[in-house]
């Protein structure tokens, strides 16, 4: 079976030298780093594709361990038990202790995921209201947060596509749109700088973003999510893209949303469907190397090429054209460099400084 990561059989080791050298080392702000084995293929390919830095929603007891081995090129992103029985437990107090515990680890950002799936975790748990963005546990995390001077990170939203298919019963998802209303409403409530993920969850509308970000000027975007973001952002014309990037300048991040696991390292019978993404540690570099690969080729490269990654999303589309193995096109962006710069580096690290403390900040001034 080919390799969902690599349909092309690109030697992604190799592949990493014809990237041009950078001004400044790549941030990537959106990540989910774990597994002592697994995060070793991970700085390796960081090393190769010029990724400095990365910004990663660590589980809070693997932290010490990814510390270990990335040193201060990891950031933490505080988040709650995802694995907890009691989510309703994790969700409310739990994650204020969490989120004191990973702010005197360093972290200075939070995240709070109200993905239209958690309505479903929300059902499950006896409490469909549970993730929803403005619950008052929520309120409580941020408020919190808020007094730690964090910067907030929300995932809002979803994929067009799965609004068309997973998320098509709007009596119980609602409307994409809808989703974005309690953003709006917090967003004001609280100034603190906000990080929303995945181009603000609509890299296929950038007109709405654009009306986001005029609305809110403590509104930034992460452009993380990389089989999403290279199958929307490569269906608008480049010079589209670029007077997003150009108008927004300093307010758009680079993101890349690898995930890695020590599952992925060996075969077994029954894996979950992240565990499911590699087997083998070959396969498991090829999925990190890929999405770097994709995303400098996207913002870089000038071809309009088949992207290497399996994007499922296609054939849940529809289905009579295409196979769960099958890519979008990916076109290049080739992003100038002064733009390339900001995005890929200078933007982030003047968030991160508003998220310090006074003299941390002060320092890298």
């Amino acid at each position: 079976m080919p390799n969902p990561s690599n349909l092309s059989g690109l030697d992604y080791r190799a592949e990493a030298a014809r990237f041009g050298r950078l001004p400044a080392p790549i941030v990537d702000c959106h990540s989910h780093v774990h597994g002592r084995r697994a995060v070793l293929l991970l700085r390796e390919a960081m090393d190769l594709y010029g990724v400095g830095e990365i910004w990663s929603m660590t589980s809070l007891e693997q932290v010490d361990a990814m510390r270990e081995v990335l040193g201060e090129r990891i950031r933490f992103i505080a988040v709650p038990d995802f694995g907890a029985k009691d989510r309703r437990t994790a969700h409310g107090p739990q994650f204020l202790e969490r989120i004191r515990a990973f702010h005197a680890q360093g972290a200075r950002i939070v995240k709070f995921w109200a993905a239209p799936r958690g309505i479903d975790l929300g059902h499950d748990a006896g409490d469909p209201m549970l993730l929803r963005l403005d619950t008052p546990q929520r309120r409580a995390a941020m408020d919190l947060a808020a007094s730690l001077g964090m910067t907030f990170m929300v995932h809002v939203a979803d994929p067009d596509t799965w609004f068309a298919t997973k998320y098509a019963d709007a009596s119980r998802y609602g409307t994409k749109r809808s989703h974005y209303e309690p953003l709006e409403r917090l967003l004001e409530q609280y100034p603190n700088p906000w990080i929303a993920a995945h181009l603000g969850g609509s890299p296929e509308d950038l007109d709405f973003l654009s009306e986001l970000l005029s609305r809110h000027a403590n509104l930034f975007l992460d452009a993380s999510a990389t089989k999403w973001i290279v199958r929307e952002v490569s269906k608008h014309p480049r010079e589209r893209v670029v007077a997003f990037l150009a108008r927004w300048r300093g307010r758009v991040l680079f993101g890349s949303d690898i995930v890695t696991t020590d599952d992925h390292l060996e075969a077994k019978s029954e894996k979950t469907e992240m565990a499911a993404k590699a087997d083998t540690p070959d396969d498991a570099f090829d999925l990190y190397a890929s999405r770097y690969w994709a995303l400098r080729t996207l913002w870089e490269g000038r071809e309009a090429i088949r992207s290497p990654i399996a994007d499922p999303d296609l054939a849940m589309v529809d289905p009579s054209r295409y196979g769960p193995l099958d890519s979008p096109m990916l076109r290049g962006m080739s992003l100038d460099d002064s733009l390339r710069t900001t995005f890929y580096t200078e933007a982030a690290r003047s968030l991160l400084a508003r998220s310090a403390p006074p003299a941390v900040a002060a320092a890298r001034a």
